[in-house]
C-alpha cells in the first residue's frame, strides 16, 4: 500500500466519480483506475461499487476512507516536521554550559535565539566540561559550551572566546587597595580553586599562573563552579583566580582586579557531535559568538595558553556543525 494510491482513493471517495476524480489529481482516468485496483488487491477487499450510472463506497471503502484520511494527514505533517527542522524553525536544542557561560553572552543569545524560533525547544544543563563531554557522545546533548580544547575524534569544537584571568578578593582584603594586582603578591594567600575533578584545564592554567610566579598556592577550598569560587571568596574564606566574565557576577563582597602582567587565558569552545550538520546548533553556536562582552576575544599580547594542546585554537578549522 503506497500513499499515492491512498491519496487516490480519497479523492475519488470524495467525487465518486472517476473523470472529476482524475482532473483534480492531474491525471488521466486510467491510471486512476489501475491504482485503485492494485489499492484493492492489497487491501483484499472492494472498496468501491461501480457501474455505468454510479460509483459507491462499500462497507469496506467506508472504512478505510476515515483511516485513509488520518494516514494522509499524519504523513502530511511529518513532511512539514522533518521540513521546519532542515530549515531551522522547528526542532529541539538539548544544551549544556558551564556556568561561567552565564556572564559570557549565553542568556542574551538564548533570548534572541528563541525570539526568531519560537517552536524549537530548548532544555539546559549546567555540567562541567568533562560530563558535557560524556553526554555529546551519548547523545544526551546537542551542544555544549566547555572550557577544554582536548577532544575525542568523534566532536568538534570551536573557540568562541578567549580573556584574561583576574584577581578576585574580599573586599575587604588589603590587595583590593590595589589597582593591579601581581600573582606573587597572592603568595602566603589562602586561595580558593576550581577542583581538578571538575576542569583539570581550569585548575592546571590556575596552578601555572602561581608557579610562573614562583609559588605554588595554598589551596584552602575546591569547588565545582565559578559563582561558587566567587561566593566563598565574597565571604573572606580566600582568594582566587578567576575568568575575567565574573566581575558580572556582582556578588557583594567580592571585588576584582586585573593582573599586572599577561598570563594564561581563560578560554570557552562550543562543542558538538559530528555528523549531518545541524542548522540549529549553527546559528546558536554564532549568536553565542556575537553575544560576547566587548573585552572578550582572542588572546591579547602575552605568551599562548600553555594548555591548549595541539588544537587550542578550534577556530582556525572553520568548522562547522555535522562536518
Amino acid at each position: 500500500m503506497e500513499l499515492r494510491h491512498l491519496r487516490y482513493f480519497s479523492v475519488l471517495a470524495e467525487e465518486l466519480h472517476f473523470g472529476r476524480a482524475a482532473r483534480r489529481l492531474s491525471i488521466s482516468q486510467p491510471p486512476l483506475s489501475v491504482a485503485i485496483r492494485q489499492l484493492e488487491d492489497s487491501v483484499g477487499a472492494r472498496l468501491f461499487e461501480r457501474n455505468s450510472k454510479e460509483v459507491r463506497l462499500t462497507h469496506a471503502g467506508e472504512a478505510l476512507r476515515i483511516s485513509a484520511r488520518r494516514l494522509l494527514q499524519q504523513a502530511q505533517e511529518a513532511a512539514t516536521q522533518a521540513r521546519d527542522v532542515a530549515t531551522g524553525s522547528a526542532g529541539r536544542l538539548r544544551i549544556g554550559f558551564v556556568g561561567a557561560m552565564l556572564y559570557r553572552g549565553l542568556p542574551p543569545a538564548l533570548r534572541a535565539f528563541q525570539a526568531k524560533h519560537p517552536a524549537v525547544r530548548i532544555t539546559l544543563n549546567e555540567l562541567n566540561s568533562g560530563v558535557q563531554i560524556a553526554e555529546l557522545l551519548h547523545d544526551r546533548l546537542d551542544l555544549g559550551f566547555v572550557h577544554t580544547s582536548r577532544m575525542p575524534t568523534e566532536l568538534h569544537h570551536r573557540l568562541l572566546l578567549s580573556e584574561p584571568f583576574v584577581c578576585c578578593l574580599p573586599a575587604r582584603h588589603p590587595l583590593a587597595r590595589k589597582k593591579v594586582v601581581a600573582p606573587a603578591d597572592l603568595r602566603d594567600q589562602p586561595f580558593v580553586l576550581f577542583s581538578r575533578e571538575a576542569s583539570p584545564d581550569y585548575h592546571e592554567r590556575i596552578l601555572s599562573i602561581c608557579a610562573d610566579a614562583g609559588f605554588l598556592p595554598e589551596v584552602r577550598h575546591e569547588v565545582r563552579h565559578w559563582l561558587a569560587v566567587v561566593s566563598l571568596v565574597s565571604q573572606g574564606m580566600g582568594v582566587a583566580l578567576v575568568p575575567q566574565a565574573m566581575r558580572h557576577s556582582a556578588l557583594r563582597g567580592a571585588v576584582f582586579r586585573p593582573l599586572d602582567r599577561a598570563v594564561a587565558q581563560s578560554e570557552a569552545y562550543g562543542v558538538w557531535r559530528t555528523g549531518p550538520p545541524n542548522v540549529l546548533v549553527e546559528r546558536l553556536l554564532q549568536g553565542v559568538a556575537n553575544a560576547q562582552p566587548a573585552t572578550a576575544g582572542p588572546p591579547q599580547g602575552g605568551r599562548a595558553s600553555p594548555m591548549g594542546g595541539g588544537e587550542s585554537h578550534a577556530a582556525k578549522r572553520s568548522e562547522k556543525p555535522g562536518g
